[in-house]
């Protein structure tokens, strides 16, 4: 009877953490979609230094209660190279005060104001809301329904262990203790670990609380053990990524190790100041205490990391440095499931292909016996087949306006790409021929000159300049081509040729025609990419 009894309260014990963490995921994914484009917007308008970094993602993470949405949007911000790692790392480190507002959530709605007694009101408001209300409301029904979900599971968590004390003893493991408090860590560690949540962790440490299971010391342990048990899932995702995403794992990681050392300090102190100010205060608001020491102990970690956030990022980049020079190294795949930041990765790679692209037509046009450019241009390869890949992982439609443009002018601008690497690897003799030829040799100095110019106004990000010296280039050797070939022709047909000589010369005009329209194409199609970027 007894075993039975046990069992039936471990099943509604795991029925409320299921019910807390499915109205987590609801709210957190309607709320993400609701705010998430203006919140990815507002870090990267507000994030100028790692202090404004830290509030901004301290901000971000209590608005759509995802730490793990707004440590994706720094990653995707460094990679496509619109924010520096050091002030990333604010947003990161910011997100772990954000998440605290959870259990000062649970305390005050949950235990103090018991708003579960209306939450299944809530949770029907937000279903007819779902069901009947325009497509706006549809996001916000379902965050208010995921919202009144987390107030049954807290209902249903507090219920199960009203009856749990005589089955479960903490006795064994006392927080005054080395040995209890690492086990208390661990098993912190294990749950978050398991639920990749740590708000459900801090809720079902609190309710334990409220019911008597376990005491302050105790669950303080299992709190700091639960925010180092978030950064395995930043681990796990930093495995096989980028250099960026493995960075800002090894950051999340070493931080939160960092800041829960700390905290276990904290602990003796803490409670002697609420012993201070009055003997049972800890014991009547143990709840409020235990999210005050969370939200305190994460608060002190930001201010304590902000001033030495650059040695940090140093420190960082030393431990997982870059291994060479890479163009798609902005190319990660945890990106791919929020489509904008994936495709701010894919401009900024193009971006950085194009300018090694020319590098190495600008070594061909000069030198063309250069071994070295062929192995460049074969590493180049790769890394266009790469970009490839992963353009081809992102999916839209023509619905979704500018994000949709910016895609169709990435695909054409990577086509040509393809297309101008295909002109300098496999036919690298007509850039050669057209330096032995008199009547080419100006042309050709006239596209090495204009070369070299297209590459300094990429390095000044000047687009639409870039469309006229293209279109300028392109229009001239087309036009001057058919007087070429006139030429070259008579110049045969009176024997100052051999016709192997005049078709070497045919093909190396035809060559540099084809790649001045690449260039011209390229251009016109990279700044349609980045207005659309930017509106």
């Amino acid at each position: 009877m007894q075993a039975m009894q046990a069992f039936n309260t471990f099943l509604l014990t795991a029925g409320g953490l299921g019910l807390f963490l499915l109205g987590m995921i609801i709210m957190t994914d309607s709320l993400k979609k609701l705010a998430g484009d203006r919140i990815r917007s507002a870090l990267l308008r507000f994030t100028k230094t790692p202090a404004t970094g830290a509030l901004s993602g301290a901000l971000a993470t209590a608005i759509v209660q995802s730490s793990s949405a707004t440590t994706l949007a720094a990653v995707g911000f460094v990679g496509a190279g619109l924010m520096s790692f050091s002030n990333a790392l604010g947003i990161i480190f910011g997100a772990n005060i954000g998440t605290t507002i959870t259990g000062w959530m649970v305390v005050v709605l949950g235990f103090k104001f018991s708003i579960d007694s209306i939450a299944s009101a809530i949770i029907l408001i937000g279903v007819m809301m779902r069901l009947f209300a325009s497509q706006k409301w549809h996001y916000i029904g379902l965050a208010l329904a995921g919202f009144g979900l987390i107030f049954v599971g807290i209902d249903t968590l507090q219920t199960a262990m009203a009856g749990m004390v005589e089955w479960v003893d903490f006795s064994q493991m006392p927080a005054n203790t080395v040995t209890g408090l690492i086990q208390l860590v661990i098993i912190g560690m294990v749950f978050t670990t398991i639920t990749q949540s740590s708000s459900a962790g801090v809720a079902l440490t609190l309710t334990a609380l409220f019911n008597d299971l376990i005491q302050f010391e105790q669950a303080v342990a299992l709190v700091i053990g639960m925010d180092i048990g978030t950064t395995v899932k930043s681990l796990l995702a930093a495995i096989g990524g980028t250099v960026g995403a493995k960075r800002t794992g090894a950051s999340h990681f070493v931080y939160n190790i960092m800041t829960a050392v700390m905290a276990l300090f904290l602990i003796t102190p803490y409670t002697q100041a609420w012993a201070f100010f009055s003997p049972t205060a800890l014991e009547q608001h143990a709840e409020i205490a235990l999210v005050g020491f969370h939200t305190l102990f994460n608060l002190l970690g930001v201010l304590l990391i902000l001033p030495v956030s650059q040695p940090f990022a140093r420190l960082i980049r030393k431990l997982i440095p870059q291994d060479k020079e890479s163009h798609t190294q902005a190319l990660d795949n945890q990106l791919l499931n929020t489509p904008e930041l994936a495709l701010n990765a894919v401009q900024t790679t193009l971006i950085s292909l194009n300018k090694a692209l020319l590098s190495q037509l600008h070594g061909l046009l000069r030198n063309p016996s250069d071994t070295l450019i062929y192995s460049k241009l074969q590493s180049l390869q790769q890394e266009l087949d790469q970009t490839q890949v992963y353009l081809d992982l992102i999916h839209l439609n023509h619905t979704q306006g500018n994000h949709w443009k910016r895609l169709v002018s990435m695909i054409h601008t990577l086509d040509h790409l393809q297309r101008l690497h295909e002109r300098c690897e496999e036919e690298s003799d007509r850039a050669r021929a057209s330096r032995h030829y008199s009547d080419l040799i100006d042309t050709s100095h006239q596209l090495e000159k204009d070369v070299i110019e297209l590459h300094s106004l990429i390095g000044q990000k000047k687009w639409s300049q870039m469309v006229k010296l293209t279109r300028k280039l392109h229009h001239a050797i087309r036009q001057d081509s058919e007087g070429y070939r006139h030429r070259m022709v008579q110049q045969m047909g009176q024997g100052e040729l051999s016709a192997e000589q005049c078709q070497d010369a045919l093909q190396a005009i035809r060559w540099m025609e084809r790649v001045s329209k690449h260039l011209y194409r390229i251009s016109y199609h990279m700044e349609k990419m980045l207005l659309n970027s930017a509106t």
